[in-house]
């Protein structure tokens, strides 16, 4: 009977089946950086190219990401995690936007259905702390908030699969947020203070359809703040998600030197962040009225619940 190299596979198989282990639990967050090699080894105590051969594994699945000079970086927290990113990066702006009104609005209608008390309670904080994170005038936060805001109302539905997926968005929901809150249009648009609230108080009253009446209706401002950008940047918005305009600016992320959310130049600091609360300048305001498809699909669910 022939030799076989079974048992070094195994070993790199082992080794794979316990990054991933890693990555899923947690342990390795989407976003950090993976220990070194030289202390990946010590650990696991094998050799160099079993570590090599499991992370080139993971690297070609999409969970971890190669860096030039910096390590390597946790991508996706599941392999199915890693194919939806593949696809999100094939993807318009406007076409994940749209995936994630399908989801926010079936989100919100089972959290009215299946919400507890403890769900309320951290949504209500989650909604407090988006408006405190406007005020304080940092757009990063904002933006930090708000995606929190809607990672809690996914998890108060009581569906792993929904909440995984809307998790797997979240890059692409960065740059949406951050096309919408810098977008022409009055404080009221990109904040949406009344428009959050309004999904909270549905959740807790347990109107399914209330809720998703109130998230259609948030969604169909901020695609109307989205398609009021001016030509050059709606153009940019039909290329694939985190491909850089021309000038190398990425899609929907802040001007080089700090542009204020209005459209304004402000006086960046040294951190170079924008500040919240811009006037706006140039450009039609929409003044929160839903418009398009998002516009039609709110109406239509507002009707049904009156």
């Amino acid at each position: 009977m022939p030799l076989r190299s079974a048992a070094r596979t195994n070993l790199v198989d082992l080794v794979i089946a316990q990054m991933e282990s890693l990555i899923s639990d947690g342990e390795w967050k989407v976003g950090e950086k993976i220990p070194a090699e030289p202390l990946l080894v010590e650990q696991l105590a094998v050799g160099r190219n079993t570590v090599r051969e499991a992370v080139r594994a993971l690297v070609h699945t999409g969970m971890l990401e190669p860096r030039q000079g910096d390590g390597t970086y946790v991508r996706a927290n599941s392999d199915f995690g890693a194919a939806v990113q593949r696809r999100l990066r094939r993807a318009g702006v406007l076409e994940a936007y749209e995936v994630r009104a399908c989801l926010e609005r079936d989100a919100a209608r089972h959290a009215a259905e299946r919400r507890t008390e403890e769900d309320l309670v951290t949504l209500r904080a989650a909604l407090a702390e988006r408006g405190k994170a406007w005020e304080s005038g940092n757009v990063a936060a904002f933006i930090d908030a708000d995606m929190a805001f809607h990672r809690t109302v996914a998890d108060a539905a009581h569906n792993s699969i929904l909440a995984e997926l809307y998790g797997h968005l979240s890059d692409v929901l960065r740059e949406t947020l951050q096309s919408v809150v810098g977008a022409p249009v009055p404080d009221s648009v990109r904040h949406q203070f009344d428009a959050h609230e309004a999904i909270v108080d549905a959740i807790e009253g347990r109107d399914p359809r209330a809720a998703e009446a109130a998230v259609l209706a948030h969604l169909a401002e901020g695609m109307a703040a989205l398609r009021e950008q001016p030509l050059d940047e709606r153009l940019a918005d039909e290329r694939p998600f985190g491909e850089q305009a021309p000038g190398g600016q990425p899609l929907g992320g802040p001007a080089s030197g700090g542009q204020a959310l209005g459209g304004q130049v402000s006086g960046a600091g040294a951190s170079g962040e924008q500040a919240l609360g811009g006037q706006p300048s140039g450009g039609q305001a929409s003044g929160g009225q839903p418009s398009g498809e998002f516009g039609s699909a709110a109406g239509r669910a507002g009707a049904a619940h009156e």
